[in-house]
């Protein structure tokens, strides 16, 4: 599995205007190596699933490949 950070990379270059909710979570795990690390008082876990949660917008075929990467990552 990739680190989060680089999962994060990819997203920003697909996701041209990020949802400005999903904005703050794309940052934070642009800072994460795995789903167990902390950023600030907040889990990876946690931020990976708020990330999903606003990222409706993030359509398309490599959206549906990234979402379900991060999906299998908090499992």
């Amino acid at each position: 599995m990739r680190p989060v950070r680089e999962i994060a990379s990819e997203i920003r270059k697909e996701w041209e205007n990020v949802n400005f909710a999903a904005k703050p979570y794309l940052a934070a795990m642009l800072e994460l190596e795995t789903v167990k690390d902390r950023y600030g008082l907040d889990t990876g876990h946690s931020i990976v699933l708020h990330f999903l949660c606003n990222a409706s917008s993030f359509r398309g075929e490599a959206a549906r490949r990234i979402k379900k990467e991060l999906k299998d990552l908090v499992k």
